[in-house]
């Protein structure tokens, strides 16, 4: 979750199918610099620093990492 002075918004989740992603806070110009994060198959997810996006792994894609 994100705070914003007295305002709390939830982040994002989205389930992806491969451990390498990229995120750019998807708004367009009022997104932020992409980075690329790698989701560590034992961990199974990650958080944008950024955005705060939270990125899963798929079960497949943790039970045959690296396909």
């Amino acid at each position: 979750m994100t705070r914003t002075g007295t305002e709390t918004i939830k982040a994002e989740t989205i389930k992806v199918e491969t451990g390498a992603v990229n995120c750019d806070g998807g708004g367009g110009a009022l997104g932020h610099p992409r980075v690329y994060l790698q989701i560590k198959p034992e961990v199974g997810a990650i958080e944008c620093p950024y955005c705060s996006r939270h990125y899963v792994l798929s079960e497949a894609a943790r039970a045959h990492p690296g396909h």
